[in-house]
């Protein structure tokens, strides 16, 4: 093997040398230890940003699911409840009916709003109420 063929070989010639840790080419000078170390904290903090960065978007996720299933369950909990209420007739999907309380605090349902009531309610009005289709129900106003 001939010495001379070794040493002119070309090696890649790379631009933008300054930002660069390690050597590029034999010629180039030997990284010191400080420096190698100094490269290894630079990586290790902007990868620690990186997925802070991550998890942090993850975590706002996992509180939008928390909320979500928190309204589910409490919307899943109300229409159980709506369920229970006394009812004297076959509540229709898409029918408007009418929730009270009597004197003695009970809730039923009415099909009769508080303005067919008009001065004779002796009843309070809780509100106007539709089961959707998937027997949910879904409150039309605030009282």
């Amino acid at each position: 093997m001939n010495i001379k063929n070794i040493h002119n070989k070309k090696e890649p010639i790379i631009l933008n040398k300054k930002y660069l840790s390690i050597p590029t080419r034999t010629s180039d000078p030997k990284i010191s230890i400080v420096d190698q170390a100094k490269e290894i904290e630079k990586a290790s903090e902007i990868l620690t940003l990186k997925v802070n960065s991550k998890l942090e978007v993850i975590l706002k996720q996992i509180k939008f699911l928390q909320e979500e299933a928190k309204k589910i369950i409490n919307e899943a909990y109300q229409d159980i409840e709506l369920h229970k209420v006394r009812c004297s007739f076959e509540k229709k999907p898409e029918e408007i009916i009418y929730l009270y309380k009597d004197d003695k605090k009970d809730l039923f349902f009415s099909r009769i709003s508080p303005e067919e009531w008009g001065e004779m309610i002796n009843y309070e009005y809780l509100g106007a109420y539709k089961m959707r289709i998937d027997r949910s129900f879904e409150k039309i106003d605030d009282n």
